[in-house]
C-alpha cells in the first residue's frame, strides 16, 4: 500500500504562484506598480541564476507577452524574467509616457524598477546587483535612458525602437541631452562605465510611422531639440548609435528588413544578441 504524504500548503503555494510564470505582484515599496517573472524552476532548490528585465511599451499588455515569450530563454539559460509594469495615468491625469522619461511629478521610475529588483534579489536568494535590460518602443525609451543614468547596474542592454531618444549632449537638458542630470536626478553621468555595457539597438526598417513620435510644441514632453534625433524611429535610433559609439559604447545595431513596429519580430535576434553576452560573461567569470 502506497501512503501518500499531503505537500505541504506553503510550499505547493509557492510552486505555483512564485516559480515559473509567476502572479503578479504588487511592488512592496510602491505598490502603485507592479511586477511578474519567470522563475526558473531550479531557483526553488536554491540554484543561482541571472537576471532579464523586459520592459513593455505604452500598451502596457507586452510585460505578460514578454514574460511568457522570454520564458524558454530563461529555462536553458539560467536566467529569471522580470517584467515591472507602470500603468498609465498613475497621477490620475490621463498620462501615457511618464515612466519612458524616468520622472513624473515626484515618481523616479528608475528608483521604482530598482526597488522592485532588490524585492525579488531577497526573495529568491539571488545576487542581482547587475542584470540585462531589454524594452520595445516605450520600453526602448526607458532601457537606454535607464542605461544613461545606471551603467553600472547592467550587464546588457537591448533597445528596440524607442520614439525618441536622449543623446548624450552636454548642450541640452533632459531629455533631450544629459546636461542637468546632476540636478535632476543627483547622478554625473559616467562614460566609462557605460562603455563598458554590451549595447544592442534593434528597429525594423519599415517602422516608418510618425503620428505617435513627432513632439508638438505645448504637449507634455515638447521641448527644443525634441525632434531634432531625426523624424522616423529608425533614424532617431541611428542618431542614439552615433551618440552612444562617440562616448566610447559598443553598439551592435540590428535593422531588420521588412520589419514595422512590431515587438515580436525583434525577439529572437534580441535573444541571440543576450545568449551570446551571457556565454562571454560566464566564460569570464570561471
Amino acid at each position: 500500500m502506497t501512503i501518500i504524504i499531503p505537500e505541504p500548503a506553503a510550499d505547493r503555494g509557492r510552486a505555483i504562484y512564485d516559480l515559473g510564470a509567476t502572479a503578479i505582484f504588487a511592488s512592496k515599496a510602491d505598490p502603485r506598480f507592479h511586477y511578474c517573472l519567470y522563475v526558473p524552476p531550479a531557483v526553488g532548490e536554491g540554484a543561482k541564476v541571472e537576471l532579464l528585465i523586459a520592459v513593455h511599451g505604452t500598451g502596457r499588455t507586452s510585460f505578460l507577452e514578454f514574460r511568457d515569450a522570454f520564458s524558454e530563454f530563461g529555462r536553458w539559460n539560467d536566467c529569471a524574467i522580470l517584467c515591472p509594469v507602470f500603468p498609465m495615468s498613475v497621477l490620475g491625469d490621463g498620462a501615457r509616457s511618464g515612466y519612458k522619461y524616468m520622472l513624473e511629478g515626484n515618481i523616479r521610475y528608475d528608483l521604482a524598477l530598482l526597488a522592485m529588483v532588490e524585492e525579488v534579489s531577497g526573495k529568491y536568494h539571488q545576487n542581482w546587483t547587475r542584470f540585462a535590460m531589454f524594452g520595445f518602443s516605450g520600453g526602448g525609451h526607458f532601457t537606454h535612458r535607464f542605461a544613461i543614468l545606471h551603467p553600472d547596474k547592467l550587464w546588457a542592454a537591448s533597445v528596440g525602437a524607442p520614439g525618441s531618444v536622449t543623446q548624450l549632449d552636454p548642450e541640452h537638458d533632459w531629455w533631450v541631452g544629459i546636461r542637468d542630470l546632476p540636478q535632476k536626478f543627483g547622478i554625473t553621468f559616467d562614460a566609462a562605465a557605460l562603455a563598458k555595457v554590451p549595447v544592442q539597438m534593434i528597429v525594423g526598417d519599415a517602422d516608418l510611422e510618425t503620428w505617435e513620435i513627432t513632439h508638438r510644441e505645448g504637449g507634455a514632453h515638447w521641448m527644443p531639440g525634441a525632434n531634432d534625433a531625426g523624424r522616423t524611429r529608425p533614424e532617431r535610433l541611428q542618431a542614439l548609435r552615433r551618440s552612444f559609439e562617440a562616448a566610447g559604447v559598443r553598439v551592435q545595431f540590428d535593422l531588420l528588413p521588412g520589419v514595422s513596429h512590431d515587438r515580436f519580430e525583434v525577439l529572437d535576434p534580441v535573444k541571440d544578441f543576450l545568449a551570446e553576452v551571457l556565454k562571454q560573461r560566464r566564460s569570464r567569470s570561471k
